[in-house]
Parts: structure tokens; sequence; C-alpha cells
């Protein structure tokens, strides 16, 4: 049963948390290996599933002691076709995998039914091709064409909304938007930006998202930024329009490059503090951004210290305010 598809909470206001770097915090940090960088292939054994589970409960219990909703990913940002044969899977295999991460956060969900804020199931679909480095250039239909398979998987779940995330280029954009659209699911896209703000293909953020709005009809539900440090893409967040179609930012802890990352051996999990305190400006910025997690490098600690600053700031905000009107 589907509780949300009709109306995103988030949509309406209040704080909503998101996870981390899921894939990065396990590997780095909890030393479980993840075939191919793909945390869906840890659901197909025990020992797996309870590090996800173990993994995501420390979230949603964070959430609970803010009062604040969750978006609750699947690990699903591998799941299509483009990765199968990396992964030797077949069609079957991956519609069942993905069936089953919407059936694993749902269980989650259940077990955290007392949380005081709501929590939404997020059906997480990744770029057909590198999030870093895309190797080709991805038409609207091409898009739409390719990603409506796993999105047809997904809407057939109890899942309450989708999320293209670190998608890299705004006509692939396009087509998953229209996929979703038509499969009658909420979408949010999340755009990759490399260290000067701007998209790995070189277009301007606003442009990309001006581009989807206007090709879809506005069909996206929001839009938000990840995989990049704030000081990669502060500077391209400029008083317009669009920029209000920016409502949840998941950054990454390091200052790094995209390909600085890729080449890493060790982790770079930044100052977890230092991000918070970032993620402070940028709320000041942009106070209708309600959407917060992490993404690379970064993992409980960081949104902590993300849900603290801005929780924090929100309520003298709110207190400003108030003695405002009663002066």
């Amino acid at each position: 049963m589907t509780d949300f598809r009709a109306r995103l909470p988030q949509t309406e206001g209040g704080l909503f948390l998101t996870d981390a770097g899921l894939e990065t915090d396990l590997i780095f940090n909890q030393g479980v290996e993840i075939r191919e960088f793909a945390a869906h292939t840890l659901l197909t054994e025990s020992a797996g599933r309870h590090s996800l589970a173990q993994y995501f409960r420390g979230f949603l219990s964070l959430a609970d002691q803010h009062r604040t909703g969750f978006v609750l990913d699947s690990p699903t940002w591998k799941a299509h076709g483009h990765w199968s044969e990396a992964l030797a899977s077949s069609e079957r295999e991956l519609a069942d995998i993905n069936r089953d991460a919407i059936s694993f956060i749902a269980d989650l969900r259940d077990e955290f039914a007392g949380n005081r804020g709501p929590v939404v199931l997020n059906g997480v679909i990744g770029p057909r091709g590198d999030a870093y480095a895309p190797e080709l250039s991805i038409r609207a239909n091409e898009s739409e064409d390719y990603h409506a398979q796993q999105i047809g998987w997904l809407a057939e779940t109890e899942v309450e909304m989708v999320t293209a995330l670190t998608f890299t280029q705004a006509s692939e954009a396009v087509g998953i938007v229209r996929a979703a659209n038509k499969a009658g699911l909420p979408i949010v896209v999340s755009f990759t930006v490399e260290t000067d703000g701007t998209l790995p293909t070189g277009q301007e953020l606003g442009e990309a998202v001006l581009e989807v709005d206007s090709a879809t009809n506005h069909g996206a539900a929001y839009f938000m930024i990840n995989c990049a440090h704030p000081d990669h893409f502060r500077d391209a967040l400029h008083d317009a329009e669009w920029l209000r179609r920016i409502k949840g930012l998941r950054c990454n802890a390091s200052r790094c490059s995209h390909t600085e990352l890729d080449e890493a051996e060790t982790l770079d999990a930044g100052d977890p503090h230092e991000l918070g305190q970032l993620y402070r400006a940028l709320h000041r910025k942009m106070p209708w951004v309600n959407v917060l997690g992490g993404c690379c490098g970064s993992d409980l600690r960081h949104v902590k210290e993300i849900i603290a600053a801005v929780a924090e700031d929100r309520i003298a905000t709110e207190s400003g305010s108030r003695a405002a009107r009663y002066a």
C-alpha cells in the first residue's frame, strides 16, 4: 500500500533527512565488500542485508530524534541493465532485486513505525553509465526507453517516489522524468556537478534545471544536488527562479574532484562539523531547501552535524520572526 505517491510530504515543508554515502561508508568504515560498487548485491545474503539494515537504522533513529521526516532510499542505484554484464545479472534477476529492495526498505519503515515524522519509500535510479565521467551522450527519447524498464519494476511495488541520483546530463534527466510521469511515480532529479559547479557536460546547473522543466512541463517534483562538496557549487547558486526548484542537498564530505575520488585508495571523510556549518550557510541562502543528507565520504556523523546546524538555525530564525511580530 502506498501512502505518499499522490502527494509527497517533503514538498509541503518541514525538514527531511536522507542517509549519506552508503557505499563508501560500508566499504571503507565497515569493511564490507560491495561488488562493482553495487549495493543491491548485498541483498542476496544475510550478512549483507544485516549491514544494510544497521546502516539505515542509524539514520532512521536520527530522524526520529530530531522529529524530522526521512526519505528512505532503496539500494538500487546500479540495479539496471547497463551494469548487468559486469554483475552477471539477467533481466529477471534485476527485476527481482528491485522488488526485493523495496520490500527490504518497507520492512525497515515498519520497524520504525513509531517515528514522529513521515518515512517515504524512495526507489533510487542511477545514470546509464559512469556518474563521474559519462561515456556517452544520451538523448531524451533513448533515456525514456531505457529507464522505463527499472521504473516499471519499481512501480509494481510499495515505492512512493523515485530519484534519479547522480545524473550528469539534462537530456537523460528529461527522459527519466517522462518515464516516471507515465508510470505515475513522483520523481526527483539530483544532479552531480564538478568543482566549478557545472554538470560534467559543461552545462550550467541552472540551465539544466530549466531544460528539464521546459521539456517535461515541470514533471519533476523537485531537484537536488549531490556528489559534490558545497565549495564546488555555492557560487553557481545565483538568485534566480530556477534556484527555488532545488529542495535537497546530498554533499560529499571531501573537496576532492571526481577524478581524485575515483583514484583514491583511502577515504577522505573531511570534517563533519565543518560540513554541518557549510550546510547551515547554504540553508540560509536557500531556506526552502528541506531535504538534507550526505554523499561520498559522509556517514552518520556528518548527517548528525548537518541536522544539528540547520535545525538550530531554523529555531533561531523562527524565534526571531515571532519576536518581531510581537515587538
